[in-house]
């Protein structure tokens, strides 16, 4: 499948289901706490969601084998698992925990899509390390997306900045191409293979891009729960995951799931 470059017009509609996802992942930060469910957060979510006019991206999306379609507004994955958590109402979220949202709504037909891990209480010093790598992971791969770039540059900055921190990344999972459809061509993996290498993607103007670093404490290798979902780290260690939808320009590029960080404020943090 060819990669589809957003006109004007279709990159102001993802910049309003950006503004949705936004909106709903800030509110899920305020809420997270000891004692809230996982659950509670997913309600939250497709409640603000419908509020707003959108859809919610990701349920109802086909499992894999005998898996059954997601149920839930948004991901919810805590500690050692890394992306694709079910919510649930008898999960309930404990002092210590690391917490990652995923969520992403369709606009008018325009898809937005976003993540965040977010420390709850008093997190092992390590654990915050590791959030915070993974947090700036993706600041860095963001303020490489500029035209004229190959990808494959942004993924080796991205997987030498985690392994020099003693961290590594996941290779199982990468970001893609986002607009009418959540998954859109190009797959844009935070690591560097003979595979990318070998079709290495230069950014252009008007691309679109859902980047999203997904960083172990221990070693790269997951596996999926029972649920046919949960991805979950092989060896059990903490996972941390940050993702934005991101919009590559001629200037600096434009992050359309950030409603007020600018990207040097981004690169700070």
């Amino acid at each position: 499948m060819a990669i589809r470059l957003k006109t004007v017009e279709q990159v102001e509609r993802m910049r309003q289901a950006g503004r949705i996802v936004r909106l709903v992942l800030d509110r899920l930060g305020e809420m997270i706490a000891p004692g809230v469910s996982t659950g509670d957060l997913d309600a939250e979510a497709e409640r603000l969601c419908l509020a707003h006019g959108a859809t919610c991206l990701f349920k109802g999306v086909p499992g894999r084998g005998r898996a059954a379609p997601f149920p839930g507004a948004i991901c919810a994955s805590i500690n050692e698992e890394v992306v694709h958590g079910i919510p649930s109402p008898l999960r309930n979220i404990r002092d210590g925990d690391i917490v990652s949202v995923d969520f992403g709504v369709r606009l008018a037909g325009w898809c937005g899509d976003a993540a965040a891990t977010y420390i709850v209480g008093q997190a092992d010093k390590e654990i915050c390390r590791l959030v915070d790598v993974t947090r700036q992971t993706l600041g860095l791969a963001i303020s490489m997306c500029n035209p004229g770039k190959r990808w494959s540059e942004i993924a080796r900055a991205m997987q030498t900045y985690v392994e020099q921190e003693g961290f590594s990344v996941v290779t199982d999972f990468v970001g893609h191409g986002i607009g009418v459809d959540m998954h859109e061509e190009p797959k844009v993996p935070n690591y560097v293979s003979r595979e990318l290498e070998l079709r290495d993607i230069v950014l252009e103007e008007g691309l679109v891009l859902a980047v999203e670093p997904m960083v172990n404490m221990g070693a790269p290798a997951v596996t999926i729960a029972a649920d046919g979902w949960t991805v979950v780290t092989k060896d059990r260690l903490p996972s941390a995951h940050f993702e934005h939808t991101v919009l590559v320009t001629e200037a600096e590029p434009e992050i359309l799931t950030c409603r007020e960080k600018t990207l040097s404020e981004l690169r700070a943090r």
